[in-house]
């Protein structure tokens, strides 16, 4: 498998300011965090199985879990990495074997301090991320820790503060060279977290204006559940975030607010993405909010001089879209795939994707191969469609239990967690 593109003009190492970010080095058939090799939902690989059911050969194996969960799996290897809620306070991190789905170890720590979230968003809806030597997990209030390929404990961060939000937290951390970046929040404890991978020392932190965590009686609810994505602009490096009002970019190295774009509105649940070939960052809101495309690499508040194009209401998305050939492709709430010009914000077109579950609602994010783009809704339903200027759905694909989570792509294999069962499935 070849190294994505994104990687491999990454390979010999980030300088910044004098100090060198060496990055990751990912096969191509590895998937070591939510949103795939490069953090955007994108894998290089193609030829992914586009036809399956709940009982055809293409099911290499299903393994029951122990509850439902919303995190996504993480793959390295031989190896399957899934975050898991339990009763007794237990928020544990699995590892299974990718060939079999037998869980080889599950190590965690039992939380009982009271933690606001909704029914809906159990306890453990951060996903992984990996690098091949240790694996990162967010365990919410909990705390950050990290584990080695054997479930040997490494390091844990238990000062960084109570998340508190009355629909949960669900940011995942992200790994980049010597460093993870971290989202924490919704609620009062808002912050943009830099620690070192190997001992999870802090190197930086960003502290954001946090909100209202909807428990005070009204509506006026606030905060970001998107994850970090780091890019490199021009000659620079910046850390990209979506926050509510605004998108930003942060200096990896040091924390360094570099730019602001005023737009979004105050609950922002999905991702920020970054076309490399337009130099545009989009950011997208929840909650029937906003959406912007704003030209990266400015300084300051750049709202008046880079802002492309600004939408007052779009509709409800949870999950987090992709990017290609010039054009922006999401999910609504509701099960309504958009196309978007990234570069006008004008809708190219917009299809309500329709299967045989009980439920159309979408809260997962899309996953692109190649020119094909793999969505699954909440009834179990995946759909595969092109990304084109014209809508063309390909297949649909239930598997007959409700699934909240994104999927994973490794070694031409899908990894799908639902409330029942972890499936793999390939040709």
């Amino acid at each position: 498998m070849k190294t994505p593109r994104f990687l491999r003009s990454l390979t010999a190492s980030l300088v910044l300011a004098g100090s060198s970010l060496p990055l990751v080095q990912v096969h191509g058939a590895n998937w070591p965090s939510w949103r795939g090799p490069a953090g955007d939902g994108v894998t290089e690989e193609t030829g992914l199985p586009i036809t399956w059911s709940a009982t055809s050969a293409n099911v290499k194996w299903k393994v029951p879990l122990p509850d439902r969960g919303n995190s996504t799996p993480v793959v390295w290897g031989d190896k399957v990495f899934l975050t898991q809620s339990g009763p007794g306070g237990r928020r544990e991190l699995l590892c299974l074997d990718r060939k079999t789905g037998k869980v080889l170890w599950q190590e965690g720590v039992t939380f009982n301090e009271p933690e606001a979230t909704h029914a809906t968003n159990p306890y453990c809806s951060a996903s992984p991320v990996t690098d091949g030597e240790r694996i990162v997990v967010s365990f919410g209030s909990a705390g950050l820790y990290a584990y080695d390929f054997a479930g040997k404990e490494l390091w844990h961060r238990t000062d960084l503060g109570k998340q508190h939000h009355i629909w949960g937290n669900a940011s995942s951390p992200v790994l980049a060279g010597d460093r993870v970046f971290f989202n924490i929040g919704p609620g009062e404890n808002t912050a943009l977290l830099c620690v070192d991978k190997k001992t999870g020392k802090t190197l930086w932190e960003h502290k954001e204006p946090g909100g209202a965590s909807g428990e005070e009686g009204n509506k006026k609810w606030i905060g970001s559940w998107s994850d970090p994505l780091l890019r490199k602009v021009g000659s620079h490096y910046e850390l990209i975030m979506t926050y509510p009002g605004r998108a930003c970019a942060f200096d990896p190295m040091t924390g360094k607010e570099l730019w602001t774009c005023a737009g979004l509105n105050p609950l922002v649940y999905n991702s920020p993405l970054y076309s490399e070939a337009d130099g545009i960052v989009v950011g997208m809101g929840g909650f029937n909010g906003m959406a912007l495309a704003v030209k990266a690499g400015g300084s300051g508040d750049v709202s008046a001089t880079h802002r492309l194009w600004h939408l007052p209401k779009v509709s409800q998305r949870i999950g987090s879209g992709v990017l290609y050939e010039g054009r922006h492709y999401i999910l609504s709430d509701g099960g309504i795939a958009e196309c978007r010009d990234i570069k006008t914000g004008e809708m190219v077109w917009s299809e309500r994707l329709k299967g045989p579950g009980p439920s159309g609602q979408n809260w997962s994010s899309l996953v692109r191969s190649g020119d094909l783009l793999y969505a699954v809704n909440q009834g179990g339903d995946c759909f595969i469609f092109k990304a084109a200027p014209k809508f063309e759905l390909v297949s649909t694909n239930s598997l007959g239990e409700r699934v909240i989570a994104s999927i994973a792509v490794s070694d031409g294999e899908l990894f799908i967690r639902g409330y029942k069962n972890l499936w793999c499935i390939g040709r």
